[in-house]
């Protein structure tokens, strides 16, 4: 059945949804933590960078295969309509958000990947402890790691702010709206009468 044929998500996107927000939430915390990690002048704390690190790696390379078969669903199980009452400012802002997330939830973590693959420490991505995950073909350049780096960061700060206009917006709908934009992923919580 289409998206457009019923009133709320699949199990499938509910769970891709709420798997992929905790570990953006998780990676973006652990990007955080492991600069300072990495700055110390502990060997331990270095070392434990190190280990933040190849956690970030592997939460990461995670977040795109998921995202990739998240945006997958997407396509093949259509989703809801927006509620009738919402003004065409709202869905176009809507609609640039959920663009602007997939985007980020995409390239984040390419931009990381082209960064490792570039580096010349030449630092392998062990993943979760349990493969190498190979490096992408692109030459070894200290600029080309630099730049990926530096869009690996903007993009993630852009990331946050897009998810906390996500979670205002559903918070919009749920609270004075009055709603079933956000019990479509939370389907304990009880739907709106409009």
């Amino acid at each position: 059945m289409s998206a457009a044929g019923r009133s709320g998500y699949s199990s499938l996107a509910i769970f891709l949804h709420w798997l992929i927000a905790l570990m953006l939430i998780g990676n973006f915390t652990g990007g955080l933590l492991m600069e300072g990690l990495f700055d110390s002048p502990d060997p331990a704390q270095r070392q434990l960078g190190f280990t933040v690190a190849q956690l970030h790696k592997s939460m990461g390379l995670t977040i795109l295969a998921l995202s990739l078969l998240r945006l997958a669903a997407r396509f093949t199980q259509g989703v809801p309509p927006l509620p009738g009452h919402m003004t065409s400012f709202e869905r176009l802002l809507a609609r640039v958000t959920h663009v602007g997330l997939y985007a980020v939830m995409i390239l984040v973590p390419l931009s990381g990947w082209v960064m490792v693959s570039a580096s010349p420490l030449g630092l392998p991505t062990m993943w979760f402890g349990v493969f190498e995950w190979p490096h992408l073909p692109v030459a070894t350049s200290r600029e080309t790691s630099g730049a990926a780096s530096e869009a690996h960061e903007i993009m993630a700060f852009l990331g946050v702010a897009l998810f906390l206009l996500h979670v205002g917006g559903a918070l919009k709908h749920h609270f004075f709206d009055k709603d079933d934009v956000l019990a479509r992923m939370l389907p304990f919580l009880r739907r709106g009468a409009r």
